[in-house]
């Protein structure tokens, strides 16, 4: 690969979370070193990852405009997914992979 150059991003899962004002937590699918948030809501959402259903986040985690997407890098033990919402309530698309996603 050419210095400077950067792989297609190859999903390998997506998981959906119902999130609120209550931080919800879900198991990851498929596999990769990159994650893309999507926020289909209208209210600005938190993520935080883990290795266990433990993790949970908060609104000094990670923040997600409303109706965007982030592309984070995660590692191997990263399993779970948490979200919390600013307010009201939507959904939230967490899909795992890996190379670049413009």
């Amino acid at each position: 690969m050419a210095l400077g150059s950067a792989s297609a991003f190859r999903p390998t899962g997506t998981v959906s979370i119902t999130a609120g004002t209550t931080s919800n937590s879900v198991i990851l699918s498929g596999g990769g070193e990159t994650i893309v948030v999507t926020n289909t809501s209208a209210a600005l959402a938190f993520v935080r990852f883990g290795a266990d259903p433990s993790v949970t986040a908060s609104s000094a985690d990670m923040p997600v405009l409303p109706n965007a997407r982030v592309v984070l890098s995660v590692n191997s033990f990263v399993t779970y997914g948490a979200v919390l919402l600013g307010s009201g309530t939507g959904v939230v698309m967490l899909t795992r992979g890996d190379g670049a996603f413009v």
